[in-house]
Formats: structure tokens, sequence, C-alpha cells
């Protein structure tokens, strides 16, 4: 088989390993060992591993360039450290040359990956460094689940006995745009025998891709769910994520009324603060009537600087006014602790800025 027709083992759940073992003739319960090596201890290197003889002789037959397997192993080109130590970034190269970005945050004694779901974004927020270079391509379930597996090898090196509790798809790409992958790879990485991050501490970030929305409620996933919604009106809202031209505001919040019918779970809602755009008492007071009778929590996130935006953060009189106006409407709304601002792995600004230098390497 060549190497264009093969598979990650990234990419499988543990019941296709099984299929995959016994079609080769292997008795399929030597499915836990692999899965084991490739997903909960992050083996990169399977043919030094101490597996059963039958186990050791389809790994060395089917796993590595050029056979029916590899493992997603994406290279380091770039990784800074924020100031505060608290925050790493990493600029990953996959096996076909594009990059994307992944995320270490370290809050108070937990620790969270930021992972992506893509490489660029098709959505084109005004405000987002991701959406500003445009779409190259969706990621693999494996690609997703590397990520993750990467940022958890980082901390396990750096920390010793420190866990990675929380993952947020929040990097570069829009995670409901990318459904099946997505949910694909959340499974893997939630199955307790495996990376075993529980589903409750995973969330999923979308800009508002309704059909998406529905889908998580309808098929029962039981992921935590956060909209990035940054306008009350059409006007407003339209004028920052393009997005809404297609998925209007009206037809979000009508999503976002349905997701909690059917699943009762808690919404968060993402609110990037713009000076002059979106900070003002009456826009505060017309997102409290937007939101009556959903089940949210606000975010309130003032904007992190990018190139290609000229909007400046709200000032803090301002933030403070929003936050008090939705608070008294009876909606749980924070200030969401901002990490890694000062080396653009903060919100929005998660672009793979070292893509052209990483081509040549």
């Amino acid at each position: 088989m060549t190497a264009t027709a093969s598979r990650s083992l990234h990419d499988l759940s543990l019941r296709e390993i099984e299929a995959e073992l016994s079609a080769g003739g292997i008795n399929a319960h030597h499915a836990k060992a692999l899965w084991r090596a490739v997903q909960r201890e992050g083996a990169l290197d399977l043919a030094s591993r101490d597996f059963s003889p039958p186990l050791k002789r389809w790994v060395e037959a089917h796993v590595g360039e050029d056979k029916s397997f590899f493992l997603d192993a994406p290279v380091v080109v770039d990784e800074t450290h924020s100031s505060d130590g608290l925050t790493r970034k990493f600029l990953l190269r996959h096996r076909d040359g594009q990059t994307t970005e992944t995320v270490l945050m370290g809050y108070d004694g937990r620790h969270t990956a930021c992972v992506s779901s893509q490489a660029g974004c098709a959505m084109g927020c005004v405000f987002c460094a991701t959406g500003q270079m445009g779409f190259a391509r969706h990621l693999r379930p494996g690609e997703i689940v590397a990520q993750v597996l990467h940022a958890r090898r980082v901390l396990e090196a750096t920390q010793p006995g420190r866990r990675l509790r929380n993952l947020v798809l929040m990097g570069m790409g829009e995670p409901l745009h990318n459904y099946d992958s997505v949910i694909r790879a959340l499974d893997i990485i939630s199955n307790v025998r495996g990376i075993g991050i529980g589903p409750a501490r995973i969330s999923i970030s979308t800009v508002g891709v309704v059909p998406g929305i529905m889908r998580l409620a309808e098929e029962g996933r039981p992921y935590r769910l956060a909209v990035s919604l940054h306008g009350s009106t059409e006007e407003e809202r339209s004028a920052l994520v393009p997005a809404s031209k297609k998925w209007s505001l009206a037809e979000l919040i009508a999503a976002c009324r349905k997701y909690g019918e059917i699943t009762g779970k808690r919404i968060f809602f993402e609110w990037t603060l713009i000076a002059g755009k979106n900070d003002s008492p009456d826009t505060a007071r017309r997102l409290a009537a937007l939101l009556e009778g959903i089940d949210g929590h606000v975010n309130l996130i003032p904007l992190n600087p990018t190139g290609g935006f000229s909007g400046t953060p709200a000032g803090e009189a301002a933030g403070y006014e929003f936050q008090r106006i939705l608070l008294d409407a009876g909606f749980p709304c924070t200030f969401r602790q901002r990490r890694g601002i000062d080396v653009a792995a903060g919100c929005g600004q998660l672009k793979a800025e070292k893509i052209k230098a990483s081509a040549r390497l």
C-alpha cells in the first residue's frame, strides 16, 4: 500500500483498531495494548514497545512510512513562551507541510490545551488573525488528537505530576465547519482508556454555525458549547462576523434556545469588547433582552490586538459597566482570564505567523 493511501492510527477508535487487527488475523484483545500505547501513553515509536509477539509482528508489518498506518507526530517549527511563564505556544507542521498553532495554558494549578481544528479559517471574522488568513484545509481527527498529545507530553516533561485537565477548541479554525472530524477526535480524546479528558472539561467554540449547533443537540453530544456572539443586532454582528450573513443573528439565537431546550445545558457566550463597536450600555441592554430565557453565561474578552484590524479594546470603565448591566439582568458574566497576549497566543490572535518561514525549512 502506498503512503498516500495509508491511515493514521490516531484517526482510529478502539473498535476500529480491533477490526484492523482481526482483519490481519490477530486476536482483537491485543487492540487494548496498541490503543494504550498510542492514545494513553502517546508513544511515537511503536517498534520498540514490549508488545506480545503477534501484535509486535503486526506493528512491524503495518505501521511506518510507506506502510498501511502511520502515527501523527507534527513537527515543532517554533515555540514561544509568555513572559509570565504560564503559556506556551507551538507552531506545528503536519505531514503535508500545513502548519497550525496549539497553546498550553496554566491557571492556578490546572492546565488547558487550546487546539486547532483547521489550517486557517473560512469564517473571516474581521478582528481574528486566523480569519484574516483565509482557509487552507480541515484537520483530520488524528491531527487534532496529536495536538492534545503534544501538549500533554510537554506538560509531563516540564511539570511532572501535573495533568492536562481541560481542552478548548478555540484555536485556528471553526470547529463546527469540520464537525465530523472534530467529534470523532473528541470521542477519542475523552475515552477513559485513552487521554481521558472528561467531556464536561471539553469546550467547542463556534462563531455560530447553526446546523452544527443543532447536530450537537440532536446527537446528544456531551461537550460544552461556547458561541462567539459579539453583536446584539444584525447590523452590529455582521460588521464583525461575516458568517452572520449566512446564519442570521435571529437564526443563531433560535438555535441556541433549541439547544438549551433539548440538552438542558448552559451555553457560554463569548463577547469580544471593542471600543466604539459593541461596548456601549445600550448594546449590553440589547444583549440581555436577546438572551432572555436562555441559560447562558457571558464571557467578556477585551479585544486582543491583531495586525489586520484597526479596532482597540474597550476601556476598563466601559467593560465593567457592560458587565454590571448583564449581571443586573440575571446573567452570570465574567471577564475571561487572558493568557499569552505577549506571544500572540490569546483569543483571536492565532494565525501561524511563521507559516512562510516554516515552509522553507
